[in-house]
């Protein structure tokens, strides 16, 4: 049977894995329509290199700067993204710290300390399989107390139950250049310990891909490499002003994404933009110009976690937050960075003048006083707007008592890329969204699909032509219930197109 690892750069308690890789790899595990993945020999010799899960690891592989430095290479693509890690340089020397952005989580204070894995005999437990797939996920966890060892034998247990065999190494935040390029070798060397044991190596974004190639370059054996690019990410960085354009970094980010587009089996990219930036001639065909394959993966929700988002549940929380009668506005997701602060309190502010009973839903990881003195400013008196976090299960229920939201996304070259989880989230609940242009494939969706309206400027006027809109498109909640389902459904479109990528490679 055919076994993926799954490396992703974040703590598996972490929203960000919760919502978007956990539910990905519970699809994966099905396979393409429950049907068998092809390609792996019957009674194939798996080679060297396989070392249990959970066994501590030892530096006898190359040293850390042969091992973090690819290869010089030229004229491959660009691609970008790391969602909120750090970013390296070929000798991952050089790394940055990204602020807490858009509603994916940031992976928080991070100490450096000893690593301790899980007990070998929890590790040593086979996982139920019900797929034709075996998934292992390997992740990068900031907190290691006693108690969270106790916690991670639980969770541990709970994924055998469901086919995925977990493991862990210690994050390490500071100092940034130093703490990265060991996470980075320590990964590397992880994986090309255990390197027999799998057929894809699947990298969420640079850091972890970079961990997989660099394991495959020194082994014999050379499981395919899935590099889920996510988006644009040294581009990001400067974008966000992190990083000077041109500068060391940004040109050390860039030498490594091109050996890794060089390296890599196969590609997964959040947005059809992002696709014709890269790999324009798998639009029609699906594979790039080298013949390897190319799927477009939105970032999808689980439409069951949305079952709650009824007119029912509607009015039981409106007259529980005491806005029964009211006309709210909901913005979901952090501040800073791409995510346009100022610019969402205004459209608020507009909202508010333009609509008495209005009130402002802010469902946020960020410090309520990043934004409530600017919602006082436009106006909002106590008792009219509410800034909150809540819990990713709650959220259907927040957003359902809502009658529009907001996606206001820095429209800049690195967010052709991106695709926006808030607006998935948003039309499962059948709100029509405001949105920006110039993110992603938000134009296309929101216009297109005609499920709310679209501005160019951040001034008044445009807020109120998308009032005026919003109006005009009436009650379109089972429209936009409808585009989610067709655009963004977990199951149909994002579980498929895994499917579909990985019987790609399992049958080249």
């Amino acid at each position: 049977m055919p076994r993926t690892l799954y490396i992703c750069y974040f703590g598996v308690r972490e929203p960000l894995v919760q919502t978007q890789v956990l539910p990905y790899l519970r699809e994966i595990l099905k396979g393409e329509k429950g049907e068998k993945f092809k390609g792996e020999k019957e009674g194939e010799t798996r080679g060297r290199g396989d070392a249990g899960i959970g066994e501590d690891v030892k530096a006898t592989t190359p040293s850390a700067e042969a091992a973090a430095t690819p290869p010089k290479q030229g004229g491959e693509p660009d691609a970008g993204n790391r969602e909120n890690v750090k970013a390296t340089t070929p000798s991952a020397e050089a790394a940055a710290t990204p602020p807490k952005q858009g509603g994916e989580p940031d992976a928080g204070n991070r100490e450096n300390v000893i690593a301790t894995t899980p007990s070998a005999e929890a590790a040593a437990t086979p996982p139920k399989q019900g797929g034709e797939l075996k998934v292992s996920l390997l992740t990068f966890e900031p907190e290691r107390a006693a108690g969270d060892i106790g916690e991670f034998e639980r969770i541990k247990a709970e994924f055998l139950a469901e086919g995925i065999e977990w493991d862990w190494l210690p994050y390490h935040k500071r100092p940034s250049a130093a703490a990265t390029a060991w996470d980075i070798f320590r990964g590397a060397f992880y994986i090309w310990r255990r390197i027999g044991r799998f057929d894809v190596l699947h990298g969420r974004v640079h850091v972890p891909t970079l961990m997989g190639a660099l394991a495959r370059k020194f082994s014999l054996r050379k499981p395919k490499l899935l590099f889920d690019i996510r988006g644009f990410f040294p581009e990001e960085y400067t974008d966000a002003g992190i990083w000077p354009e041109g500068g060391l970094l940004y040109r050390g980010a860039k030498r490594v994404e091109r050996w890794l587009m060089k390296e890599s089996d196969a590609f997964v990219v959040l947005t059809e933009k992002a696709r014709e930036q890269l790999f324009p001639e798998s639009k029609e065909a699906g594979y790039d110009k080298l013949g390897r394959p190319v799927e477009v993966i939105p970032c999808c929700v689980d439409l069951e976690r949305f079952a709650s988002a009824t007119p029912e549940t509607r009015e039981r929380k409106r007259e529980e937050l005491g806005i029964t009668g009211k006309r709210v506005m909901v913005y979901v997701g952090s501040f800073g960075g791409w995510y346009l602060t100022k610019e969402t309190a205004d459209i608020f502010g507009a909202f508010r003048e333009r609509y008495p009973n209005a009130f402002a839903m802010i469902l946020t990881q960020s410090r309520p006083k990043v934004i409530e003195p600017l919602l006082r400013e436009a106006g909002y008196l106590d008792g009219e707007y509410l800034i909150n976090q809540v819990p990713s299960a709650e959220i259907p229920e927040y957003l359902v008592a809502a009658d529009v939201a907001v996606s206001f996304i820095k429209p800049c070259y690195s967010k052709q890329a991106s695709s926006p989880t808030k607006n998935a989230e948003y039309l499962a609940c059948g709100l029509p969204i405001i949105a920006n242009s110039g993110v992603g494939d938000v134009d296309l969706l929101v216009e297109g699909h005609g499920v709310g309206a679209l501005i160019a400027n951040f001034d008044r006027e445009s807020y109120f032509r998308a009032f005026d809109r919003i109006e005009s498109l009436g009650d379109i909640a089972g429209r936009c219930r409808t585009v989610a389902s067709d655009e963004f459904d977990l199951k149909t479109v994002g579980g498929r197109r895994y499917g579909r990528i990985y019987s790609s490679l399992f049958s080249a």
